[in-house]
């Protein structure tokens, strides 16, 4: 009976033994040992064997990235408003030995140390400005904290505002202001609008005022081509008619149906005259008329033609009818 006992005792005491001896460290921890309550060393991940009964191991860090909730506070900005402002901050343990003894709890300090540096931030910007700059207060929270958590082993990576609340009745102001910011911006858009709908008539109107001044002109130019053609068109047809009457002249007997025609036309005009009005006008000198008949006459003879010529009784004078 006494050696199961016994056996089971033995058992209980290697297992102890090995539990106290052989530690296993995970991925991204660290362990702080102690010998005899001094640090002795930091283990790192994997399989480690301390003495046991002698090492032990007092603290365990995690070395991931660790985001830590920052509590809510009421900071007061530079123009005496109140705003409650809550965030959250990401902190990694770089030295285990300096987070283990360097702070009683480096997790309390940080977040105090945060809070504190925030509302600091916070008093020196206005409320407006304090929805700008919320990466600068980022950066001023985490460059005080990084300063101050490195005697702690811990370095700061970020911190994040989350929310900022200012009070009601400077919300509803706000609201307000953004209304009237919304609708002043509607009403240069408007007018703006118009400015460019006038503009565009404007161009459109001097376009077309353009184009068509370029197509009177055109017209003008076409018109002006046109008679100008027609013109030259009537004179050389004068001209060849001139050049052939000309040559007619100049032809055997042309000089005589010239004296003929004239002849003709002169008698014709006088007895128009005197169909048209009561007033019957003749020449001063009547031999310049007999001359003119005679030579008619002598046309005709020598022509073969029978038409009789009257001649006017000399020393007709103007009569009134």
């Amino acid at each position: 009976m006494q050696v199961p006992i016994v056996g089971a005792i033995l058992l209980v005491i290697v297992i102890v033994l090995v539990a106290q001896t052989v530690k296993i460290v995970p991925q991204q921890h660290a362990w702080v040992v102690e010998r005899l309550g001094r640090y002795h060393a930091t283990l790192t991940p994997g399989l480690t064997i301390v003495l046991p009964f002698v090492d032990r191991v007092a603290y365990k860090h995690v070395l991931k990235e660790i985001p830590l909730d920052v509590p809510s506070q009421i900071c007061i900005t530079r123009d005496n408003t109140q705003l409650q402002v809550d965030g959250v901050l990401y902190f990694q343990v770089t030295d285990p030995m300096k987070a283990s003894y360097g702070s009683s709890n480096f997790v309390f300090a940080i977040t105090q140390l945060s809070q504190t540096t925030l509302r600091s931030v916070i008093g020196r910007l206005e409320l407006d400005k304090t929805f700008e700059e919320r990466d600068f207060i980022n950066h001023s929270i985490v460059s005080s904290l990084d300063q101050a958590a490195s005697n702690w082993g811990v370095k700061v990576l970020r911190y994040e505002i989350k929310d900022l609340t200012p009070p009601k009745e400077i919300l509803h102001a706000m609201q307000a202001q953004i209304t009237a910011e919304r609708e002043k911006r509607a009403l240069i858009a408007a007018s703006e609008g118009r400015k460019q709908e006038q503009i565009n008539l404007a161009a459109g109107a001097r376009e077309a005022a353009i184009q068509k001044s370029e197509g009177e002109r055109q017209a003008a130019i076409n018109q002006a081509q046109g008679q100008a053609s027609a013109i030259l068109t009537v004179a050389d047809a004068n001209a060849e008619a001139i050049r052939k009457i000309a040559a007619s002249i100049q032809s055997q007997g042309g000089m005589d149906a010239v004296n003929l025609k004239v002849a003709e036309q002169y008698v014709n005009a006088f007895g128009n005259l005197a169909k048209q009005g009561n007033t019957l006008i003749v020449p001063g000198d009547m031999a310049d008329l007999s001359t003119m008949i005679a030579s008619a006459l002598t046309i005709v003879n020598r022509t073969g033609a029978r038409e009789a010529i009257v001649r006017p009784a000399p020393g007709a004078e103007t009569r009134g009818g």
